[in-house]
């Protein structure tokens, strides 16, 4: 197959899903590899303008992705991949599959207490034991990306101004909980209303459905055989917790920043020191007038 051919492929498949509302759906491009692969583009700012398309990429891992999702990537012409992930969860996964050539920064998330809220996480991945995993430890994992990501988020989005790495993906392992504060972080910075970026960090449920509910399912064997009871006894509210997205999870970033600096744009400013020309070249490079 040729790569024009699979160029043409990917936009019609890209742009031909539509939401069970009516709306087409530009915003997911379907991977075999990888379910929760998306555009951060067309969102608008409360300014009337929009975030450009075809620019930046959110994601889950990349390390299980196709030849031919490879062949995807380079049809988008990526040029650049910021991982969130540790040395141990790539150790454990494998590296990205990418296009040749594409630069790939590592920023791992690992210090503090991310690294032990990490490491209570996958033993409860492991035995399906997550009653160390509560409901509350979702948004506390936002809070502490707010305070302990700052300087990955920073360079994020310093190198997301630099048009020569565009486009640009970004991802962890799931494309939820790193990579959605990270994305609450950009679009705050770029104008967009909360309201919106609580709306994107959710979608994460609407594309990674089949995964959840088989994750789940897994999980739910696991626990029974680590505990030794029937499956039908596993109290699933923990775990269900964990991989369905509520709006309360996100929503703890912002608390956590207003709480901190008075407010996400002081955040970005204060606490990532971001400054106010950085700020502006980073808006004069990833938005553009609402056609």
């Amino acid at each position: 197959m040729s790569r024009l051919y699979k160029y043409f492929l990917l936009v019609v498949f890209t742009t031909s899903a539509v939401h069970a509302d009516g709306v087409l759906d530009k915003r997911h491009i379907p991977l075999e590899g990888q379910s929760n692969f998306r555009d951060v583009g067309g969102y608008q700012t409360t300014d009337g303008q929009r975030v450009k398309w075809g620019q930046i990429y959110r994601s889950g891992e990349l390390h299980k992705l196709s030849d031919d999702d490879v062949a995807n990537l380079e049809a988008l012409s990526v040029r650049t991949v910021v991982s969130f992930l540790t040395a141990s969860e790539v150790e454990a996964r494998g590296h990205d599959r990418l296009p040749e050539d594409v630069h790939e920064i590592a920023l791992p998330m690992q210090a503090g207490n991310l690294g032990d809220l990490a490491a209570v996480a996958n033993e409860a991945r492991n035995t399906g034991d997550f009653s160390k995993v509560p409901v509350e430890l979702n948004p506390e994992i936002h809070r502490l990306l707010i305070d302990e990501g700052r300087e990955y988020y920073a360079t994020l989005l310093r190198e997301l101004a630099d048009p020569s790495n565009r486009p640009l993906i970004y991802h962890c392992s799931h494309g939820v909980h790193r990579t959605g504060t990270a994305t609450a972080i950009l679009l705050s910075a770029l104008g967009v209303s909360w309201e919106t970026v609580r709306e994107d960090y959710l979608l994460s449920n609407t594309y990674r459905k089949n995964e959840i509910d088989r994750r789940v399912g897994e999980l739910r064997e696991r626990a029974a055989e680590t505990l030794n009871i029937e499956p039908e006894d596993v109290d699933m509210t923990n775990i269900k917790a964990f991989y369905i997205l509520e709006a309360e999870y996100i929503d703890a970033s912002l608390d956590e920043a207003v709480k901190r600096y008075g407010s996400m744009e002081a955040y970005i400013r204060d606490g990532m020191g971001i400054n106010d020309l950085e700020l502006l070249r980073l808006r004069e490079q990833l938005l553009e007038p609402v056609e």
